[in-house]
């Protein structure tokens, strides 16, 4: 039997040893943000590019980017009331109509997976790159993930409001808190694991 006096000192260093590591976690969030948030694949060629909506020039721009390399033959556009304008991006942007499809419906993240999912399959995509805000890029990809393991999923997202100099609360860094309580809470509803 361990000594009462022992195991009070095991659980206080313990406890002690977990404070520490919450607090530095949570620095590493505040402090470094772009390398927890953002999930960046590289060059990839895939079968179909989905561009998420929430934004509607910045997302489709870098999209038609990827369209234009040759890095997929195919664009979804997911989103409600975004899914017609990242359209209307793309075709402006010189992709051609036939080289677009729209999901409508989504209202969100979990939405924008679980709805353009079966439009992939019908495709018979296998492999998909997801095109959204640096930020939003970690929680986005882990969510097509766990809706669709059986795809292979890549992460090419934009890079508009990266440097911090162009942060403010009203603004990305707004936007950066947002996404930790949302990718906590992903986890927590729906078991989406971010890592």
């Amino acid at each position: 039997m361990i000594p009462l006096k022992t195991r009070h000192r095991w659980f206080l260093r313990a406890g002690l040893l977990a404070a520490i590591l919450v607090l530095l976690t949570a620095g590493l969030c505040y402090f470094l943000p772009q390398q927890v948030l953002t999930v960046e694949s590289g060059p990839v060629k895939a079968d179909v590019i989905v561009v998420l909506g929430g934004d509607s020039r910045e997302r489709p721009e870098r999209a038609a980017e990827l369209f234009k390399a040759g890095d997929a033959a195919l664009i979804i556009c997911t989103g409600a009331g975004d899914a017609v304008t990242s359209q209307a991006s793309l075709t402006n942007a010189g992709v051609p109509l036939s080289a677009i499809r729209l999901e409508p419906c989504a209202r969100t993240t979990q939405e924008n997976a679980r709805l353009s999912i079966p439009i992939l399959r019908a495709l018979g995509a296998r492999r998909v790159i997801i095109v959204t805000s640096w930020y939003h890029s970690r929680r986005a990809l882990a969510c097509f993930e766990h809706y669709a393991p059986d795809l292979r999923f890549y992460s090419r997202p934009s890079y508009y409001g990266y440097p911090k100099t162009e942060w403010n609360h009203d603004g990305i860094g707004g936007y950066i808190q947002a996404e930790y309580r949302k990718i906590f809470g992903y986890w927590v509803c729906y078991g989406v694991c971010p890592l």
